[in-house]
């Protein structure tokens, strides 16, 4: 276990690294991103330095950098060019939307690529098996952005019965219950369009992890004692599916969310960290960028944390192996 968190620890230090130098080597520079050109170039050049010095944008990068882990040790994670606010709070007003999105487009996509995995891997070679297998194969070569716009052209330009935009209606005013409902109706497509982009990678592991079982002798023992097929097939054959899953889950997760959440959240203009970390690339917003990338490192190390632990847990020979 020691072992496991000093990785996790020099893991932890490469990306935060990473999340400090990759915004600064790219083209533009943020005070041009904040005040524009124009504005710039009405400035002194006394001014420009002021403001320069002000976002130590003055001082080499290894002191830029060494006064980042300075504020990061006090709980200091930066100040936003852009929204002129403490970038914790910035993280903060965005954060819950994605993990609503998110933690529910995983829930869902798991326990729905499970089940059909199961059903699929149970009925190999049949009409079920083969058109289940189809159509996750053809979801998986869709992006999600593709199906995003899709729904949104559909049932938001087309049909007209759901929000194009946003987490919740604008100066509605709502409140309580209704609030609730208004945020569920705007969480559906970018909900829908995560699930399925996401249902087919746990749906063909599980799948293909539950025909090579099914092949194992503790499975014919079973069924020669004369168990139901439902308790075969999810009590002992599901139950051993769920290994891989839970570490394609947690490994899958850091990706998921940076690259299925970025677009589709850009796509329906959700409030989310894909919005904010988009927004702060074209603003040059460094504080933001890194503060959004050290939220995510920390979700994503924790839960690859979580899952090693799970995984002992599910199968108690990796501890002992270990």
């Amino acid at each position: 276990m020691k072992v496991n968190i000093i990785n996790y620890a020099i893991a932890f230090f490469i990306i935060l690294l990473l999340s400090f130098l990759l915004p600064r080597l790219m083209p533009g520079d943020p005070l041009t991103a904040i005040y524009g050109e124009e504005t710039l170039l009405s400035m002194t050049q006394e001014l420009k330095s002021q403001l320069a010095d002000s976002f130590d944008l003055d001082k080499p990068l290894w002191k830029q950098f060494f006064i980042y882990l300075y504020n990061l040790a006090r709980g200091d994670i930066g100040y936003s060019y852009y929204h002129n606010a403490p970038v914790l709070r910035v993280v903060i007003s965005y954060l819950p939307w994605t993990l609503l999105l998110m933690g529910t487009a995983l829930i869902l996509s798991t326990i729905l690529g499970v089940i059909t995995g199961i059903e699929s891997g149970w009925r190999r070679g049949k009409t079920f098996d083969k058109a289940l297998l189809v159509g996750m194969m053809s979801l998986s070569g869709f992006p999600s952005f593709f199906i995003g716009i899709t729904f949104l052209l559909t049932f938001s330009v087309t049909l007209g019965i759901l929000p194009l935009q946003g987490a919740k209606t604008a100066y509605s005013g709502l409140s309580g219950f209704p609030l609730l409902l208004d945020v569920l109706k705007h969480l559906i497509l970018p909900l829908a369009s995560l699930t399925l982009v996401f249902i087919s990678g746990s749906f063909l592991l599980t799948r293909n992890t539950m025909v090579t079982i099914l092949g194992e002798p503790f499975i014919l023992t079973a069924k020669a004692k004369g168990l139901r097929d439902r308790q075969v097939r999810y009590k002992h054959a599901g139950k051993n599916c769920m290994l891989p899953v839970v570490t394609q889950t947690g490994i899958g997760f850091g990706t998921r969310l940076i690259t299925g959440a970025l677009f589709v959240e850009v796509v329906f203009s959700y409030p989310g960290m894909g919005t904010l970390t988009y927004n702060s690339l074209l603003m040059r917003d460094y504080p933001v960028l890194q503060g959004s990338l050290l939220i995510i490192t920390i979700f994503v190390l924790g839960i690859n944390l979580a899952v090693d632990l799970l995984y002992r847990k599910l199968d108690p020979r990796v501890g002992n192996a270990r």
